[in-house]
């Protein structure tokens, strides 16, 4: 089995050298790792204890300083309005139980 896939690849090799694109894109798939688009670093003043709207407000000026990108700064503010859903389910939890352990008291 192992002489038939050796068979396999030179032909695949010889069919990409000689132009066959499909060939050539079989052999490249296999050799090269696939390229994943990422997200740029940047680097700008953030302050991430201040609250949520000021936060997108800093984030917002970034973009328009040109110092962040515009579908990076998008990125950012997703981020923010996830984190910003976190903490507020959080906040619900915390006045749930103070209130069922006020309820429970007071029985």
């Amino acid at each position: 089995m192992l002489d038939e896939m050796r068979a396999i690849v030179s032909v695949l090799i010889g069919k990409a050298l000689e132009g066959d694109t499909n060939a050539a894109s079989i052999v490249l798939a296999k050799c090269l790792p696939s390229i994943k688009a990422q997200a740029e670093k940047v680097n700008f003043d953030f302050d991430a204890t201040a609250p949520i709207g000021d936060q997108v407000a800093q984030v917002l000026d970034a973009i328009a300083a040109g110092v962040v990108a515009p579908d990076v700064g998008r990125l950012i503010c997703d981020s923010i309005g996830i984190l910003a859903n976190v903490r507020a389910s959080e906040e619900l939890a915390a006045r749930i139980e103070a209130l069922e352990a006020a309820s429970d008291a007071r029985r």
